[in-house]
C-alpha cells in the first residue's frame, strides 16, 4: 500500500482522535478559552485565513458559523497580508489556519500583525510558528502526513466546525453522536474503497480534465478536490461555484464533458439536482455526490449516496471518493501518489 492510500485510510482514527479530545476536559478547556475570548471582546466578526487547503476549509467553517449567527468571513492569507491588511481591527478576531503552522504567507502575517489585534491557531503541529504565537491554538490532532492533504484537511475542517458549535452553545451530545455516525460512514466506504474506484471509472473512463461543481459548504470540498486532481493526479480541473457554472462555464457541456457535483440535501439540494439533470441532457457525464437520492434515471449520471443527513458533516464524508479517484489516476500515471515534484508538502516561498 502506498503512503497516500495509508493517509487516506488513517480518516477515521483521526477523526475519533479529535473527537475523544475535544470532548475531554483538556480539550473542552481550550475551546472555553476562547469563548471567553469572544465573549469579553466583543467581536464584531472573524475573518478565517490560510492558504491552499487550510484556505479552503475556512469557507465551510465560514457558512456554519454564520448559520449560528457569528459573522464571519473567509480571506486567502496572500490577499490579506498585500491588500486587506486595515480589515484586522481590535473588533475582529482573525483565525489562521495551516496544517503546518509554518506556511510562508501565515509566518509572515503574523510576523506584521498589531500586538492589539486577537488572533488564534487552527494547526496540525503542536510545536509550529503559529501554535507558539497566537494567543490560543487548536490541534488538529490527524497526526503526520507526508502527502498530499487528505487526513489533515478532514481533520481540520472537523475542528472548525467543534469550534463554531461550541461558540454557539451547541456542542453537546447530539452532535457528538452525528460524528460519530459521520466516522462510522467514512469506515464503511473505505472499506468499499477498491469497488467505490471501479464503479466510478467505469462510469467515467478516461479522465482528461473534471468539473468540480458545488454550493455552500461544498464549496470547500469542491476547491480541494480541483487542487488534488492538479497537484497529486497532475490533472487539469475546475471548482465552480454551482450558481456561477450557469453563469457561462455551462457552455463547455457537450460529449465528452465530465464532472463531479456535489449535493446536500440543505437549501440548495434542488438546484443542484437540476444542473445534474440539465448537465446529463447536454450529453455531458456528472457523478452526483449526495446525501438524498435524486431519483434521476440517465446514462450520463451516477450517484454516490452518503448516509449523513447533516450538510456539513456530509462535506467532510464526500471528498473521500475524489482522494480515492486521485490515488488511482496517480497509479495509472505512473506516479506515486500525492507526491511533490515542483514543490513541497510546506510552501517555504512567494
Amino acid at each position: 500500500m502506498n503512503k497516500f492510500l495509508s493517509e487516506i485510510l488513517e480518516q477515521p482514527k483521526s477523526l475519533e482522535a479529535i473527537l475523544d479530545y475535544y470532548s475531554s476536559v483538556q480539550g473542552e478547556k481550550w475551546l472555553e478559552t476562547i469563548k471567553e475570548l469572544f465573549q469579553k471582546k466583543n467581536f464584531q466578526q472573524i475573518i478565517f485565513t490560510g492558504m491552499g487547503s487550510s484556505f479552503f476549509t475556512s469557507y465551510s467553517a465560514s457558512c456554519l458559523f454564520n448559520s449560528l449567527g457569528i459573522q464571519s468571513f473567509v480571506m486567502n492569507t496572500s490577499e490579506f497580508l498585500y491588500y486587506h491588511f486595515s480589515l484586522a481591527t481590535e473588533k475582529t478576531l482573525v483565525i489562521c489556519i495551516s496544517q503546518s503552522g509554518e506556511s510562508y504567507e501565515i509566518v509572515k502575517f503574523l510576523d506584521q500583525l498589531p500586538a492589539n489585534i486577537s488572533c488564534i491557531g487552527i494547526t496540525n503541529e503542536e510545536k509550529s510558528t503559529l501554535s507558539v504565537t497566537t494567543q490560543v491554538s487548536l490541534l488538529s490532532k490527524a497526526g503526520k502526513e507526508e502527502m498530499t492533504s487528505t487526513k489533515t484537511y478532514t481533520s481540520l475542517t472537523m475542528l472548525l466546525f467543534i469550534l463554531g458549535w461550541y461558540l454557539a452553545g451547541k456542542w453537546d451530545k447530539n452532535i457528538i453522536a452525528q460524528i460519530k455516525e459521520l466516522i462510522t460512514g467514512i469506515k464503511e466506504m473505505l472499506a468499499e474503497h477498491e469497488k467505490l474506484v471501479t464503479d466510478i471509472f467505469d462510469f467515467f473512463g478516461d479522465i482528461k480534465f473534471l468539473q468540480f461543481i458545488g454550493r455552500g459548504p461544498s464549496f470547500s470540498t469542491v476547491l480541494q478536490s480541483e487542487l488534488m486532481f492538479k497537484e497529486a493526479g497532475k490533472l487539469p480541473s475546475a471548482g465552480t461555484l454551482g450558481g456561477e457554472f450557469r453563469h457561462g462555464p455551462i457552455e463547455m457541456v457537450k460529449p465528452g464533458f465530465k464532472s463531479i457535483l456535489f449535493a446536500a440535501n440543505g437549501r440548495t439540494y434542488s438546484q443542484s439536482s437540476k444542473m445534474a439533470a440539465d448537465i446529463a441532457k447536454y450529453n455531458g457525464k456528472v457523478l452526483i455526490i449526495t446525501n438524498e437520492d435524486p431519483g434521476i434515471s440517465d446514462s450520463n449520471i451516477k450517484v454516490i449516496l452518503i448516509k449523513q443527513p447533516d450538510e456539513y458533516l456530509y462535506s467532510i464524508q464526500s471528498i473521500i471518493p475524489v482522494q480515492l479517484m486521485v490515488n488511482y489516476l496517480a497509479l495509472d500515471k505512473g506516479l506515486v501518489p500525492g507526491n511533490f515534484v515542483h514543490g513541497g508538502k510546506v510552501t517555504v516561498m512567494e
